[in-house]
């Protein structure tokens, strides 16, 4: 059976616009080719598409069990068209920036606001993602930039280190605990505590480090997201340790945040695509990220 592009094109046209007159239109073509092309294509597969009720086209079982298929190519075939485009426009168009949810909050708009400055006209898209697709992205050329906490690089992808800061803790308003200036894991000894989700390497680490003290809380929630932690914080609903980036953006009178006795690291590190062609301001943005983290750290010591 040799089906061709033009009569998926023309039956694909017809089963969204719902009539022969639409459909024609949208194909650049006429209702009488259109009828017959349809004709060809019932007769090359043997049984009726459309049934005509009351003038109009309605599709049979079959009909749309095809159609199926058929968006299935037609969707693989757009996504390839804006992949080219995204490589054409690669070198000259808006910065692309992925990187993790949190730096996203906090550290990528600082850097937003040098580089504004500097380029006033330049256009930049931020695309928050979660590991593995980060790297997954970045691997794939899709970025001019991106921010990880991995400490591999991915296949086609260059690693710089951009800083190694430690895991603070974070303290509702007015809790027995803002009474320290630093805190020891006893000191969460049956405190309501709020965890990251379950499988995030922070939250093993943490959990780890009060196995080894013997501490135990009363972890009553949990969520993937350090923002998310944060916002139960200053609602009173527990205490938590999370990525100081997030706790110092959100830090205020509702939020107290505390450095810890045990150092829990947090590598954020720079990935740079090595295959694709690099956008002309791709190294701006680098410094600009390495500025921003570098005022992060003066101003709040990280």
């Amino acid at each position: 059976m040799n089906l061709t592009h033009r009569q998926l094109t023309m039956f694909r046209a017809i089963m969204l616009h719902g009539s022969l007159g639409r459909a024609a239109d949208a194909c650049a073509s006429s209702q009488p080719t259109l009828s017959r092309e349809l004709g060809r294509l019932e007769q090359l597969l043997g049984f009726k598409l459309f049934d005509r009720v009351r003038g109009r086209l309605r599709p049979t079982v079959r009909a749309l069990a095809l159609m199926q298929e058929v968006e299935r190519s037609f969707i693989g075939l757009e996504q390839i068209a804006a992949r080219a485009s995204e490589l054409r426009t690669q070198a000259t168009g808006r910065l692309r920036i992925a990187c993790l949810p949190a730096l996203a909050h906090a550290l990528v708009p600082r850097a937003l606001v040098y580089l504004s400055h500097a380029h006033p006209e330049l256009g930049v898209s931020v695309h928050p993602l979660e590991s593995p697709w980060l790297e997954q992205a970045m691997s794939e050329q899709r970025f001019d930039l991106g921010l990880s906490e991995t400490q591999e690089a991915p296949a086609g992808v260059a690693l710089q280190p951009l800083l190694k800061v430690n895991e603070v803790a974070v303290l509702p308003r007015d809790h027995n605990l803002c009474r320290k200036a630093r805190l020891q894991p006893r000191d969460f000894t049956g405190e309501r505590f709020i965890s990251l989700a379950v499988g995030d390497p922070y939250r093993t680490a943490i959990d780890a480090m009060f196995e080894d003290a013997k501490v135990h809380r009363a972890t009553l929630f949990e969520t993937t997201s350090a923002v998310a932690v944060c916002a139960m914080v200053r609602q009173g609903l527990g205490v938590a340790i999370v990525n100081p980036f997030t706790a110092l953006e959100l830090s205020g009178p509702d939020l107290v945040v505390r450095p810890l006795t045990v150092a829990i690291a947090y590598q954020v590190n720079i990935l740079l695509p090595e295959i694709a062609a690099p956008h002309p301001l791709q190294g701006v943005l680098a410094d600009t990220v390495r500025k921003a983290c570098a005022a992060l750290n003066h101003h709040h010591t990280l």
